[in-house]
């Protein structure tokens, strides 16, 4: 299983990106896929997660700046991130589950090599 990340970039604060991940394998093989950020000296946290059933959930630092959405067809799965802040850089992974969602990185089995997003 491969999960692939891009779309990071270098932007000014209030400004968007949309973050796209390629999954090797159909969308529903996993139970749950979420993008996670890590940056230096903090821990991995969550941004988003979107469950098989198309449920969605958010961190409460995304404050509705974010949206997650799944593409079956193509196997990606994106990230609308609006508004962003210089706190948002950091770099961004896609990760995925046969397990149900979680906050928690390590639940989930596969995750991209991330792609980084640096908002000044």
């Amino acid at each position: 299983v491969q999960l692939v990340e891009s779309g990071g970039d270098s932007v000014q604060a209030g400004g968007s990106l949309r973050l796209s991940c390629q999954a090797s394998e159909n969308r529903d093989k996993y139970a749950c896929m979420g993008w996670f950020r890590q940056s230096p000296g903090k821990g991995r946290e969550g941004d988003a997660r979107i469950s098989s059933d198309g449920s969605t959930k958010y961190g409460d630092f995304v404050d509705g700046r974010f949206m997650i959405s799944v593409d079956k067809a193509k196997n990606f799965v994106y990230l609308q991130m609006n508004n962003l802040k210089p706190e948002d850089t950091a770099m961004y992974y896609c990760a995925a589950t046969g397990g149900p969602c979680s906050w928690l990185g390590t639940d989930y089995a596969f995750r991209g090599q991330g792609t980084q997003v640096t908002v000044s």
